[in-house]
């Protein structure tokens, strides 16, 4: 048995293979307190005695660094360099701001410690820490009150001798992050600040997997590059983790688009807190460098963009009288107001204003609404925005839907990429019901409703293979085959069976920016490169010097691949039709079971009922049975 685990803001997802190839799902109402309760409550109902592989996505990491919720860290670095992480690079992300906020630091300054040593980027020792002087650190980060230390020594990529001495030097103080492990490339401002928030957030995730140790499961935790890894490694590089339920989202996304034929998806996750959008062409779009809250993050991770709406986003007047909508959300404690006990506007309760929510549609009918609730929690900004409290809800919902198609903008046209021949995979528990709206601002013709919308960043966990990821910092070395060996080896080593893939970050001599394409041989991958930055940039340069910055090994061990849709229900297949704000106006629509869409189009205005979501089939779109499962959404072309 596997089970795949989605830990969102306002349920907890649960996605269960059984033996034979069953699909299960079910939900659960999170708990930001005492997340593990859910996740052991939810394990317990799924395995139902028996012994299970669960594969989990986990928040805690990212709530962690958003709430500013970390361990108390110190950071160790080169003398003369204890301002690394507030100088920065100095980039301005408001140019004309001339009182731009102060930067939101991880380590203080009065934490940061310098120690003297220099390895120089060549590899050559000029300068060993003294023992003298480790003792002392040793004792300064006691008194301080330490609870983990981030390690960053210049050139640490290159040999990592020296953080390793520091970590010997504080053994059983504390958790220690080395750089040279945690992220073994040059530019010595990301490499220090991917390590201190692996320092800052990776106690909380070794307490938090530790108490996830009672079930009697083996449990893999997602990592943000798509791939699982171990509990234990999850622990030591907890930054990995940073977007870990986003990118089970992408693999399902990914996966439902292929079985219904379409190659080139637009990923739209809508949950509970924000909304998770991602670009397939082809193949899932990467990064090695991000930035998380204004933090630059070295780790590979999927290419996914994030914003505060979701279906739990409050709705306010802001002090120039605008209506808002987000990022702050009503999360699962006290959620919406039709979940009976918030008092707050929310997207969902927006929703339910407009009829297209009603008492027997969440989570199968278990959770309870209440309609008059959502329109009481409306009534204020209503009143202060002069409308009635249905005109209030539809502006909230184009707020939010403004806000999502800004996002999309941004992994498609700000690429250069159209998104008018992609199709947009909707999920998450409100997905459906702002898909179809979405593709109309955007321009695209074709939406796709996964079988298990509501739960799909779980199933694309049970999708997720095993992926161990590997780096080099090469900046001057000639021929990099040796390094490309080593990391093999350790590979193969630490992943029995995997499949190894090359890659490597070339740039042109004098660049400042890296390009990663798929290694084979040298003069393979400079071919790539030039053809990556012609397609990248709009130009290439053949005659132009290239250089090697890091090399890449990726192992990885294919798990076995679920079916993507359970089997057919025997519910009710028609309920009562009834008025549903669309298109501008309220209209009578029609309300079915998902079971009740067949290859005959079926034209909207319709709601179409499923576990843990709803789909809106707007009146100019028509919605039919495809493959895999997904229901295939058309625009229909008038004139």
């Amino acid at each position: 048995m596997r089970i795949g685990i989605d830990a969102g803001g306002t349920f907890t997802d649960f996605v269960v293979l059984h033996r034979g190839g069953r699909l299960e799902t079910f939900k659960l109402r999170s708990n930001p307190r005492a997340p593990h309760e859910v996740i052991l409550a939810g394990l317990a109902r799924a395995a139902a005695g028996k012994r299970a592989e669960a594969i989990h996505g986990s928040t805690v990491a990212t709530n962690a660094l958003l709430e500013r919720k970390g361990a108390r860290t110190a950071l160790v670095t080169t003398a003369g360099f204890e301002d690394l992480l507030e100088i920065g690079r100095q980039n301005r992300a408001a140019l004309f701001d001339l009182t731009p906020p102060p930067k939101r630091l991880l380590i203080p300054r009065e934490l940061c410690f310098g120690m003297k040593e220099r390895i120089h980027a060549d590899g050559t020792v000029e300068q060993t820490p003294a023992p003298g002087a480790l003792r002392r650190l040793r004792a300064a980060l006691k008194r301080a009150g330490i609870e983990s230390v981030a390690v960053c020594f210049l050139h640490a990529y290159r040999d990592g001798r020296h953080e390793a001495l520091v970590r010997e030097a504080l053994e059983n103080l504390c958790p220690v992050s080395v750089s040279h492990e945690i992220c073994p490339e040059f530019r010595e401002y990301e490499r220090a600040s991917t390590t201190a928030l692996n320092a800052y957030v990776g106690p909380l995730m070794r307490r938090y997997l530790e108490r996830l140790a009672d079930a009697p499961h083996t449990i893999h935790v997602m990592q943000s590059n798509g791939g699982a890894m171990s509990v234990d490694e999850a622990a030591r590089f907890s930054v990995r983790t940073i977007l870990s339920g986003p990118a089970g989202g992408v693999a399902g996304a990914v996966a439902v688009g292929r079985a219904a034929g379409f190659t080139q998806v637009v990923g739209f996750d809508m949950g509970g807190t924000s909304t998770d959008v991602s670009l397939c062409d082809g193949a899932p779009r990467e990064t090695h460098e991000a930035l998380v809250d204004g933090l630059p993050v070295k780790t590979p991770m999927l290419e996914i963009h994030t914003v505060g709406a979701g279906g739990g986003s409050l709705a306010r007047v802001d002090a120039g009288g605008l209506l808002r909508v987000g990022p702050e959300s009503a999360g699962a404690d006290p959620g919406p107001a039709c979940y009976g006990a918030g008092s707050r506007p929310t997207v969902t309760d927006a929703h339910v204003v407009l009829g297209r929510i009603a008492a027997d549609q969440l989570a199968g009918g278990s959770l309870r609404i209440h309609p008059a609730r959502a329109r009481v929690a409306f009534e204020p900004l209503a009143r202060e925005l002069r409308l009635s409290v249905e005109e209030t809800a539809a502006g909230v919902l184009r707020v939010a839907n403004a806000t999502m198609s800004r996002a999309i903008r941004v992994v498609s046209v700000e690429r250069g990429i159209d998104p008018r021949g992609f199709a947009l995979v909707a999920f998450g528990g409100c997905g459906g019901l702002h898909a179809c709206e979405m593709a109309e601002e955007l321009g695209m013709r074709t939406v796709l409703a996964p079988a298990l919308a509501g739960s799909l960043s779980a199933l694309g966990m049970l999708l997720a293979d095993r992926i161990r990821d590997y780096a080099a910092g090469v900046l001057g070395e000639s021929n990099p085959g040796s390094q490309f060996a080593r990391l093999e080896a350790q590979a193969r080593a630490e992943t029995p069976g995997a499949r190894i893939e090359r890659m490597a970050d070339l740039r042109y001599q004098g660049q400042s920016y890296e390009l990663t394409v798929p290694w084979r041989s040298r003069a393979a991958a400079v071919r790539g490169f030039h053809a990556a930055h012609q397609q990248t940039y709009g130009y290439a340069n053949p005659s132009h010097p290239v250089e090697v910055v890091t090399i890449r090994v990726r192992a990885r061990r294919l798990s076995p691949q679920p079916p993507l849709a359970p089997p057919a229900a025997t519910v009710k297949a028609e309920y009562p039709a009834r008025p549903v704000f669309t298109g501008g106006r309220f209209r009578r629509a029609r309300v079915l079971d998902r079971a009740a869409i067949g290859l005959e189009p079926q034209t909207g205005p319709l709601l179409v009922i499923d576990y843990g979501s709803t789909l809106l089939v707007p009146p100019a779109w028509s919605a039919q049975a495809g493959d895999g499962g997904s229901l295939i959404l058309h625009r229909r072309v008038t004139g």
